[in-house]
């Protein structure tokens, strides 16, 4: 008689326990903010291990805390995740929602190098969360910054410096521990080595061996302060696995991770949509390589649950083959059981007292001034800054309006991308300035050519103009180190000499 007549099935064909264990180990995006859609009741009621929300999903802290509430009463032991980094990675703040901490991202806090100041934006990041029945954070940043044209670390890694990111790490993973929520330290074994950002094609770490340790060291010190996720790459590393990118590696998820670092937490992917997986492998087998190569949990956070569906549908045709392992599909939910048993219910205790002014006193500390005038009253200010990232939902921070807040005076405009007449729009910017003074506002210029044109340009109509960096550093008077909303709020306000 066979094992299966002795155990009650699954809606897919098998033993209904392994069934609930394949579904742990996806975590799944959805559209809309209202309800919770019938395909993902179904998900969550046959053991869906995590649910992850976007801007699309917010509108306000009673709605979010609504959908979480109704997520709960199908399941209570799901997991819902954010991506909320600080700066501008933060959906929350992102969708306008009343209250979310407005804190700037991992280089500021860097720059500053106060652990102390890094824990109390921490603790207000994880506190919002839990009032809103939000309990993991796909945050910190564990990457080193190494290239400047890297395109997409930059400012969301705390520095290049291993040691200053492992003492701001530790710092950030205690403070939200402390507050009940989820951390996840990312992208595993550092994206800082790229030139190409993952989201939009593979992404190839070309260095040697000996020089990749360097990069391990943050998520050493990550493990060591007892991180319960971690967050693999979708990076081709060739001197550790020169086959395949680290989300489907078991050299680098089980020898390196597992084995070297000793991380015994929630290992989960990347989004399997980015182009790095979905171009080269397709969401679904992406899925079943990466489970099978060592991951707990496979994101897939596209709007589409049909995607989902797919990947969960791949990953249950594996078992039912022998093609994806029963032991180790048992081994990734049990880890990922075990970080429901901790994290899944929302904090009972008061989410309030954290601190509302720890993100401006973070930005405000971390603008670098190399003799800005005392005060450029009235100016006209031009942003120019690169569109909105179609992963990380940028929420449209402008420094202009930080400006007309610090002073109502002043003018601008604000720059996008490049446009088809540039001679037409420097002219117009002369024109409309006349004789005010004219700041000029940079963001990652090197990886966007018509910022540096545009730029270029407009010093020469006007030498005196005032340059601003909202970004990494590149050439300006003042650097904000960050583009998130308190860094903008931080730099209008040196230049409004408030």
């Amino acid at each position: 008689m066979s094992h299966f007549e002795h155990t009650s099935l699954g809606a897919a064909g098998l033993p209904a326990d392994l069934d609930e264990a394949a579904h742990r180990c996806l975590v799944a995006g959805f559209d809309g903010a209202t309800s919770v859609p019938d395909p993902l009741k179904e998900l969550v009621d046959r053991g869906l291990g995590g649910v992850i929300l976007f801007t699309r999903n917010i509108r306000d802290a009673r709605q979010v805390r609504r959908l979480t509430d109704e997520l709960r009463a199908i399941r209570p032991d799901v997991i819902v995740a954010i991506d909320n980094e600080g700066g501008g990675i933060g959906h929350l703040v992102a969708a306008g929602a009343p209250g979310a901490p407005d804190v700037p991202g991992s280089y500021a806090l860097g720059v500053v190098d106060d652990p102390n100041l890094t824990a109390r934006c921490a603790d207000a990041l994880a506190a919002h969360l839990a009032g809103l029945g939000i309990t993991a954070a796909y945050a910190p940043v564990a990457d080193l910054r190494h290239r400047p044209d890297n395109p997409i670390v930059r400012t969301r890694s705390f520095g290049a410096d291993p040691e200053l990111a492992a003492r701001h790490l530790r710092a950030w993973i205690t403070a939200t521990e402390a507050r009940g929520i989820a951390s996840c330290a990312k992208h595993f074994p550092g994206h800082g080595g790229t030139v190409t950002d993952s989201h939009l094609g593979m992404a190839v770490d070309p260095r040697p061996y000996d020089a990749l340790g360097v990069d391990l060291e943050p998520f050493r010190a990550a493990v060591d302060a007892g991180v319960p996720m971690l967050m693999s790459a979708h990076v081709v590393f060739p001197a550790l696995d020169p086959n395949r990118p680290a989300t489907l590696s078991r050299r680098i998820l089980g020898d390196l991770l597992r084995h070297d670092l000793g991380f015994d937490g929630v290992l989960v992917s990347d989004a399997l949509e980015m182009k790095a997986i979905a171009d080269e492998y397709g969401e679904a087998a992406g899925a079943r390589i990466a489970l099978a190569a060592g991951a707990d949990q496979v994101i897939v956070a596209v709007c589409d649950l049909n995607v989902t569906l797919h990947c969960r549908d791949a990953v249950l045709d594996a078992l039912r083959t022998g093609v994806l392992a029963e032991e180790r599909i048992q081994e990734a939910a049990g880890r990922v059981r075990l970080l429901a048993g901790r994290y899944a219910t929302p904090p009972t205790s008061d989410p309030a007292g954290w601190d509302a002014d720890a993100g401006i006193e973070a930005a405000r500390r971390a603008v670098r001034s190399r003799g800005v005038p005392p005060a450029v009253r009235g100016a006209h200010v031009v942003d120019l800054f690169p569109p909105p990232h179609p992963a990380l939902n940028w929420g449209g921070e402008d420094l202009l309006s930080e400006m007309r807040a610090a002073d109502p005076t002043a003018t601008g405009t604000a720059v996008t991308g490049e446009c088809a007449d540039p001679d037409s729009l420097v002219e117009g910017i002369v024109r409309r300035c006349g004789a005010a003074p004219l700041v000029v506002a940079t963001c990652d210029a090197g990886l966007h050519p018509w910022q540096v044109r545009l730029r270029d340009a407009l010093s020469v109509r006007r030498p005196d103009a005032v340059r601003v960096d909202t970004g990494l550093p590149e050439g300006g008077v003042l650097c904000s180190y960050g583009r998130g909303r308190v860094n903008l709020r931080a730099v209008a306000e040196v230049l409004a000499g408030l």
